[in-house]
């Protein structure tokens, strides 16, 4: 815990409504104490920095300002909250955020009634906070509704969706549009280049405050000055846009200026109808290293505040992602019809590399995952052969579309699905729990996961060779370190691996549940298979251990509900074969943070967990005859 005596008006906030009976002349040093006692947070746990770091000042503005959490408050993603979380009863739990039993990584309604929605994915907030307004005014309660949304989140089609209904409903809402340019990584898009405007405004708009207060509104040049205005505000500054949808559009302001954040949220907080408040921020404000190197700085392990973050040096064991990374270039060098394809994750996805190489091949559309899906069954109408790199629990968000555009009409779009099964850290919105599950319903799609790092390789060109919709799926982080071979080879579709052959039980691992399942095999003295396919599966290779085996036993880091144990059954069935089946994987819950490991136990995926269903399912486990061999 950080040490209180440092930072005095801090130690005596313990709820906003402290914050409150503050005057205004004291916030500016409740900010600076604000932002470094989340440097020196953060730097002794790690977590989400750069973008708590530019909303220090609005935190405070709007905490003071509004009866939270009467007035409603919803942040959007909610990697900016921590600040938020210091300011309402947290403080001294701040450096447990991420870990197994601590504060939550992202708002959650558990957790607090100041984090009146729960988010994790982007672009929800002004939705959110419309219904909170809209079910305000239907009950007749005087409450004020805030949300906060930043320039990246506005890229996605939701945003803009709740934009378009606010406008026609009129509701009293505030919306504060948080401009910095950055997301994870730098904005891209014409929205973008709008934004970007802005930034190049401050002088016209304090030239235009100082005409407005010198010249008559009632005037032949003060009505002169105010078509000038509008026309010069379209040039500008996004004005326009908004004030079309039905917004009140009051900005752009310096959203590190707290006279001016207090000035602006005491003018629009009481004005009817829908409001967009337009602040400019940096990302990481505050602390050099990362204004300089916001990409980097966007989510951080424990480090030194006064020396950075350091650099990792000698060579590390690729991730998963980095073997996607160096495929997908390899591939691309082979193949001119690649093209790839990224909802705003470009470093977390792996495509830096990529992006370099194959500028013009390269698309980073935004936050816009259900565009993604749809562009990339276009290109695969004429004749391109789109990659797609998504995180599981983004792909959800594009589920229609994966329906819809893709596997209906059978077109050849490949899914490299990152970060899927156990997550860790981030917690339920980032686990990716269900995709074999909502996947493997869909008629024409292929669906494999890798157990190491090479066959990550080769099931990513089985896809991509495949004519149709392929998904491979990998975990975050390393695998077991399995050497990577150069080759662009291919799998059988459908095949499984025999990698051990016992007696008694069959323990059927899907992707990255092979180590566990492989020490367990030994010590049962059972079969092992890599199954590889979760779609289609290695049905003749299934019912011939049926008929030698006395048990299954399946094992995948998804959602048990509807997963790959559940084709396996449903196999079985089909062949008219009655066999003891124990499934192995996510339960019917959302799983909390923590490590990978500490989440896998949670989940009772664990070694000692595995062993002790299995026991408890099959007591002669490791002394089963091989009755019917």
């Amino acid at each position: 815990m950080n040490d209180l005596s440092h930072y005095p008006r801090l130690a005596s906030i313990g709820t906003p409504a402290d914050l409150r009976r503050l005057p205004d002349s004291e916030l500016p040093q409740v900010a600076d104490e604000l932002r470094q006692y989340l440097i020196e947070a953060v730097a002794s746990s790690g977590g989400h920095f750069g973008a708590g770091l530019g909303v220090v000042e609005l935190t405070v503005a709007l905490h003071h300002e509004f009866d939270t959490p009467h007035d409603r408050l919803v942040w959007d993603v909610g990697h900016q909250c921590y600040p938020h979380k210091i300011l309402t009863g947290r403080r001294d739990r701040i450096t447990t955020i991420k870990q197994k039993d601590g504060l939550a990584p992202f708002p959650r309604r558990e957790e607090s009634e100041y984090d009146t929605f729960g988010v994790g994915h982007s672009s929800t907030s002004i939705s959110a906070a419309l219904g909170m307004a809209i079910a305000a005014q239907a009950s007749g309660e005087e409450r004020k509704v805030v949300a906060v949304i930043g320039d990246g989140a506005m890229t996605a089609g939701l945003a803009f969706e709740a934009l378009n209904h606010a406008g026609d409903v009129e509701p009293n809402l505030l919306v504060v549009f948080n401009d910095n340019g950055m997301s994870i990584s730098e904005n891209v898009g014409a929205l973008t280049k709008v934004m970007a405007r802005a930034m190049a405004s401050r002088r016209l708009n304090d030239l235009r405050e100082r005409a407005k207060r010198a010249i008559p509104k009632q005037s032949f040049m003060g009505r002169w000055f105010k078509r000038w205005e509008e026309h010069a505000k379209g040039m500008f500054v996004p004005s326009t846009l908004f004030e079309e949808l039905g917004f009140h559009y009051t900005g752009p302001i310096d959203g590190h200026n707290i006279p001016q954040l207090l000035q602006a949220l005491r003018t629009v907080k009481n004005l009817p109808g829908p409001q967009l408040l337009h602040v400019i921020t940096t990302k990481g404000k505050g602390y050099a290293p990362a204004e300089q190197a916001q990409i980097e700085y966007h989510a951080v392990g424990p480090f030194d505040p006064l020396a950075g973050v350091k650099k990792k040096t000698g060579k590390a064991k690729p991730t998963y992602t980095d073997v996607f990374g160096d495929w997908l270039c390899d591939q691309a060098a082979a193949d001119p019809r690649l093209l790839g394809i990224t909802p705003a994750m470009r470093e977390g996805s792996g495509l830096v590399r990529f992006s370099k190489e194959y500028p013009a091949r390269y698309f980073d559309v935004a936050i816009a995952e259900q565009h993604a899906v749809t562009l990339a069954a276009g290109m695969a109408c004429e004749g391109a052969k789109p990659v797609v790199a998504i995180y599981s629990t983004f792909l959800q968000r594009a589920y229609d579309q994966a329906i819809h555009d893709v596997a209906l009409q059978n077109l050849d779009v490949t899914f490299a699905i990152d970060r899927a099964g156990v997550v860790g850290p981030d917690g339920a919105t980032h686990s990716g729990s269900f995709d074999l599950s909502f996947l493997r319903c869909l008629p024409h799609f292929v669906i494999m996961a890798p157990a190491d790092e090479n066959e990550c390789r080769m099931m990513l060109s089985t896809g991509f060779q495949h004519a149709g919709p392929a998904a491979i799926r990998y975990p975050r982080g390393t695998g077991p370190g399995v050497a990577i071979h150069p080759e662009l080879d291919t799998l059988p579709i459908g095949k499984a691996e025999l990698r051990r052959r016992g007696h008694g039980l069959a323990l059927l691992s899907f992707g990255a549940m092979l180590a566990p399942a492989a020490a367990i095999a030994a010590e049962f003295d059972a079969t092992l298979v890599n199954m590889r396919f979760v779609k289609p599966l290695d049905e003749a290779l299934l019912v011939e251990l049926a008929k030698t085996h006395d048990g299954f036993v399946t094992l995948e880091d998804n959602a048990v509900a509807g997963g790959a144990g559940s084709a396996v059954a449903e196999c079985l069935a089909a062949h008219g074969i009655v066999l003891p089946i124990l499934h192995l994987g996510l339960p019917d819950v959302y799983l909390e943070h923590g490590s990978r490991e500490e989440v896998l136990g949670m989940a009772g995926l664990d070694l000692s967990s595995i062993r002790h269903a299995i026991r408890a399912r099959f007591p002669q486990a490791g002394t089963l005859s091989q009755a019917s061999a």
